[in-house]
This record gives C-alpha cells, structure tokens and sequence, in this order.
C-alpha cells in the first residue's frame, strides 16, 4: 500500500509539471490559429485554441447529458416509471454494483463480516434486497451470525422471486440445529415451489424416510426419476426399500392384506433384496402358498445366499425330518458351492442330521482361512460330536468369542453394524445404505448375539417331542458353550443366542419368539 501511494504522488506531481511545461510552451509560441466560421475569421492563440476545445468538449457532453434525459423524459411518459429515477441513479448504480462485487469476492476469501458491509452498501446504493439479501445471509453464516442470517432469510420469503431461497436457508439451518421436524416441513415447502431441485429432492427423501413417511417418500422418488436425477435401476431399487418398509410397519398394525402386497411389490422391483424376499416368502407360507415361497427363495439365492433365505426356506417345511431337509436343500446348496455361506448351511444340516464327518467335509478350510464365529463354533460342535476331549471343543469356543462375526447389515456410510436390516441406518440416518457386508473387527468382534447352530435346534426339537427317544438329552450340542467352560463371555453369548439371528434355519421362523419357553431348546442342548 505505501508503495502505490508513492507511486500515484509521483504521478501527480508528473503530470503537474507536464502541464506546467505545456501551458509555457504555449504562451512563448508566437504562431496564431485562425477559424473560419460562416464567413467570419477568428484569430486564436495557441493556449486559447486549447482552452476553446476544453469548452468545446465540455459542451458536448452537457448536451450529451441533456439528450439522456430528454429520453428518459421519453420513456416515463410511455409508462416506464423508473426511468428519470435511473437516469439520476446511474453513478450510484455502479457504486452499488462495484460494493456487491467486492462483497461476493470477500464471501469466496472467507471475509464474513467485510461481505456483509459491503453488501449493506450496496443495498443502500441499489436498494436490491433480492440481491443483496442473499449476500448478508450468506455472510452472516459465515460469520457465526445466526441470528441475522434467519432474519435476512425470513426478508426473503416476501418475495416470489426469491422465497424458494429464503425457504431452503431456513430448511438448512433447522438441519444444521438438528431440528428435523420443522426441516421436513420446509422442505416440503421448498420442492413445491421447485420439484425438480436435486438438493432439495435429496433433503426431502431423506427426512421423510427417517420420519418413516414412506408413501410421502415414494413420491419424492418418483420425481427424482422424472427430472433425471436417479436412474431407473436405483429408483427401483429404493423403491423396493421404501415398499419393504411400508411393508413391516403394515404387519406390525395387523395390516396383513396391505403388508403382503407391499411386500410382493417390493420383491417384484428388487428380487435380490434379501430383507424383501424374506418378507414375500413368509407372507406366501401364512397363505398356504409354498410354492410361490420356494419361486421367491430360490432367485434371491441365485443372486446371493444369505442366512436369512435359509432360514425362510426351512419355514416351508417346519416338520420334515433333518434327512428330508437335507435333501429339500440341494437346489440351495448346489448354487454358489463355494461360497462360505453355503459351505456353512450345508455343515448345518449334516450336524443337525448328525452325520458329522460330512459337516467337516462340507465346512472345508473354512475355520482357517476364513475364521468366524460361527464357523469356528460350527467346528466345535463337531468336536463336540465326534466325541472330541472337552478341551478341544473350549478351545474352539475360545477363539469364536473373539473371532469377526462375519457378514453383517452394515451401513455403507459409518460402517455401524445393525442387527437386523433397517431402511434407514440407526447410527448416521442414510437411506437405503445396509449392505450384508463384514465389518471391521474393532466394531464387530462383539456386536450382536452368537450364532449358534440353528439347525440343531429344530432337530432337537423333534427328538424330545419323540416318546420313543428315552434319553431327551441328545449327545450332539449345538454350539452354545458347554457348562465346563470357564469363559463368561461364551455363557453370555448362550444366553443372549437369538432365534431370529442371520444363520439360523429353525423349522418354523414364523412362530419363535426369544421368550423363556422358546429359548428352552437351545439352552437344554446347551447343557
């Protein structure tokens, strides 16, 4: 700054003694300039001749001046009724614009409190609110200023032209606060004004979806399809999520007829979303529809296999003997024959059929290369079967307790781990973000209950219920940790073992509960 001030009084001070100089030239020149004018000559000196076409110029731009006037005169008389004030207002114009020019440039440097000075200037320059508004309210965010930002945002609601800007501030702000209720309303507000604004789409589905509005949702989706803003493959894919949802909450009303036929839909839009097929199966078996069940089981396998259509599929047939199930599984088991989860299932079933040397067969390498908790309590339970010293099965029992718990609904976005699947993730909100995914160890090693050997529990089951079995006690554990165990964590983990867990293949889903009476069962093959 000192630099260019020492600069510009150089120049000054330069074109003061150019002047100088010039007008003494002048007056020592002798020569004369003569004019003619309508026959009139007239004689001039050279610094009058100078003078006169300073006053020349000067009465050129007057007249220049006035003609600017005379049609803006023009103009407010044809109807134009700012056209004198604008006249007038040009040199304040381009100040105003000159201040909102160097306001927007201090917002993109970071300057919030310079950008709002100079917005205000320009405001009162102007008087553009729908300009500079926008600028303050910004600023006044950058700035920390809440206050004046929600104040600058709720000046431009009175205005059409800029209400959907005033209303989408607001909406942001709510989220920003954590006011979800009163950001859905906004934004309900904002995508009526503008339907087709991506953010806005994005922010409405989301809030919706967390608000559980699922046809409100739907509808949000439909028209991100409309504008383009979603392919059609994800839109169906979302679309099932959103029908699976309206789905669950149907069921838990007692709305049986509506839940079967969102459930449908939503495993007619995405046959390989497993949580939907599940659902469709289920409904299908309370219909006395097996067949339609297997049809809807089977392709969700085909795509990926998964616990919880193994569990599905064992529902159809809840009586059958483990044999009968052994053999109604190979249509399963013989697609993806080398993926874990089949690997795991087909153990299942050998052990609940108590052929133990076909599950370690089945199993593989599976407890060494792929470590998990339930393959390794899997592999206890064979040694457990095979009549392996009780130090052997602990041994396995051990390393499940701190071994990964394998695929689980993990959500995409936080990696937080989730029971059951959800629509929505618990932890961070995200829509249609679970994925059956293994999670980290750190975040997994003791998420959720053990899987425990759900296939045993049916056929011990049965060999109770069998009066001519006089020992109810079978030989084979499941693989809760055995009573001689020293590990609290393991007992724990038997304790907690839910039915309704990924992996277990229990003979009728559709009725266990976690109750005393139903867990009865598994703790009893436990002992």
């Amino acid at each position: 700054m000192l630099l260019w001030s020492v600069l510009k009084i150089i120049i000054f001070l330069t074109v003061v003694v150019a002047a100088a100089f010039g007008v003494g030239y002048l007056l020592e020149t002798e020569s004369m300039l003569l004019i003619t004018v309508a026959g009139r000559e007239f004689a001039l000196t050279p610094l009058s001749g100078v003078i006169a076409a300073v006053l020349l110029l000067l009465l050129v731009y007057v007249a220049l001046k006035l003609l600017g006037l005379l049609v803006a005169t023009i103009r407010f008389l044809n109807g134009d009724e700012t056209a004198i004030s604008r006249y007038f207002n040009r040199r304040a114009e381009r100040k105003g614009y000159q201040a909102l020019s160097e306001g927007m440039l201090a917002l993109a440097s970071g300057e919030g409190r310079l950008a709002i000075r100079k917005a205000e200037r320009a405001e009162g320059y102007l008087k553009r609110p729908e300009l500079t508004n926008l600028l303050v309210a910004q600023a006044a965010e950058m700035a920390g200023d809440t206050a004046k930002a929600t104040e600058t945002y709720k000046r431009l609601l009175a205005d059409d032209t800029t209400r959907f800007v005033g209303i989408r501030g607001l909406m942001k702000q709510k989220l920003d606060a954590g006011d979800t209720d009163t950001a859905l309303k906004l934004a309900e507000k904002a995508f009526a004004l503008r339907p087709q604004h991506h953010e806005v789409q994005d922010t409405l589905l989301t809030l919706q979806a967390g608000h559980e509005d699922w046809a409100g949702a739907r509808k949000t989706l439909a028209a991100k399809l409309k504008s383009g803003a979603l392919p059609r493959d994800v839109h169906k894919r979302r679309d099932a999520v959103l029908a699976l949802a309206d789905a669950r909450d149907a069921l838990a009303e007692g709305k049986i007829d509506t839940a079967s036929k969102e459930a449908t839909e939503a495993n007619r839009l995405s046959p390989d979303l497993v949580p939907a097929a599940v659902m469709a199966a289920r409904m299908a078996i309370q219909d006395g529809k097996p067949k339609i069940a297997t049809r809807v089981i089977r392709k969700a396998w085909d795509a990926s296999p998964h616990p919880d259509l193994a569990a599905a599929f064992a529902s159809i047939e809840p009586e059958e003997t483990p044999a009968a199930r052994i053999k109604r599984f190979r249509v399963l088991l013989a697609k993806h024959p080398a993926d874990p989860e089949v690997k795991l299932l087909e153990a299942e079933l050998h052990i609940a059929a108590e052929d133990y040397a076909a599950a370690r067969k089945a199993l593989g390498d599976l407890p060494e290369t792929a470590p998990t908790a339930r393959s390794l309590t899997i592999m206890a339970a064979i040694e457990r079967g095979e009549g392996s010293e009780d130090r052997v099965v602990r041994g396995w029992l051990a390393k499940a307790v701190t071994a990964s718990r394998g695929p689980q609904w993990t959500c995409e976005n936080c990696g937080h781990v989730h029971a059951t699947w959800q629509p929505v993730c618990e932890h961070c909100d995200s829509f249609d973000t679970l994925a059956w995914a293994e999670a980290p160890q750190s975040e997994s090693a003791f998420a959720g209950t053990a899987q425990m050997l759900p296939l045993i529990v049916g056929a011990l089951e049965d060999r109770r219920d069998d009066p001519e079995i006089e020992d109810p006690e079978p030989e084979v554990v499941d693989a809760a940790p055995v009573e001689e165990t020293p590990a609290e964590v393991t007992e724990d983990m038997a304790e907690e073992n839910d039915p309704h867990a990924p992996g277990h293949v229990l003979p009728d889903m559709g009725e266990v509960s976690n109750d005393a009476e139903t867990s009865e069962p598994a703790r009893t093959a436990a002992n």
